[in-house]
């Protein structure tokens, strides 16, 4: 079992990055290995003691999205950066962090299920939440598509609404094309 104590890793400014725990330097590999294995820890600017964590993560996921099979498309990509400096920016992240600690708490949940039935190592538990992704994928695809919908008719009636506010605040004015009440010719 891993210490609860999150492990430390120095970055030089030769762009070396060095892990205290086992006193050698690491490459950005063996950190992504350290995320996959759950493993909780920080790195700082060896200089500065500047928390670089979230860079490094981002560094990851870069190498991630520019290998063989990206998980964001372009068209993503432009839309988060648009989603930057706009008043939803702050709500997508929410958004997305629930949605993936749901997802994270429903592998875990699954995983221990697993471990208790088939035992500690089965490579079952992995097994299933693989077939639980692709039996997802469809269930999934159709629960966004719901989740759209839903929203465009959301918006919509907000459309209408705000439509139907502003012929009541101008029924005083003719609207262009349409008759003054009492008006019969």
């Amino acid at each position: 079992m891993a210490e609860h104590h999150s492990r430390l890793i120095k970055k030089y400014p030769n762009r070396r990055l060095y892990d205290t725990a086992s006193s050698c330097y690491i490459t950005l590999a063996d950190v992504r290995d350290l995320v996959l294995g759950q493993e909780e820890f920080q790195v700082i600017d060896a200089k500065s003691g500047e928390d670089l964590t979230r860079s490094i993560l981002l560094q990851i996921i870069l190498e991630e999205e520019s290998g063989g099979s990206p998980m964001f498309s372009s068209d993503v990509l432009s839309h988060m950066i648009r989603f930057y400096g706009n008043a939803m920016q702050g709500f997508m992240g929410r958004y997305l962090e629930n949605n993936i600690s749901a997802f994270t708490e429903m592998q875990a949940k699954l995983q221990e299920q697993t471990k208790s039935l088939y035992g500690e190592n089965s490579p079952m538990s992995k097994d299933l939440w693989a077939q639980f992704l692709n039996f997802q994928g469809p269930a999934l695809n159709s629960m966004m598509t719901a989740y759209v919908d839903q929203s465009r008719r959301m918006f919509s009636q907000m459309q209408e609404q705000i439509e139907s506010q502003t012929r009541t605040l101008f029924t005083g004015f003719p609207f262009p094309g349409s008759k003054p009440p009492g008006d019969k010719s």
